[in-house]
């Protein structure tokens, strides 16, 4: 997997209970992706072990992963 420094430096300090497994399948089994105005890539998938849909933003290339977080709101967002 790859990742940012942002993601290294960030995101990984504060959510240190995401695992890698968990990121690796919301990229390559997202349920949706969303293409934001600056490029990067949403991906959402549901991960069962943590009883919450993950969004996994990547930057451009699809692979580099610059967040990634629980996202309580998903089922309410209109995609």
């Amino acid at each position: 997997m790859r990742t940012t420094p942002y993601f290294e430096n960030s995101v990984r300090k504060r959510r240190s209970y995401l695992k890698e497994e968990w990121i690796d399948f919301v990229i390559t089994h997202p349920e949706v992706t969303e293409i934001q105005n600056d490029e990067r890539i949403r991906h959402w998938a549901y991960i069962e072990e943590l009883g919450k849909y993950l969004r996994v933003i990547t930057l451009d290339d699809g692979e580099s992963v610059l967040n990634a977080f629980p996202d309580r709101d998903f089922r309410k967002k209109q995609l």
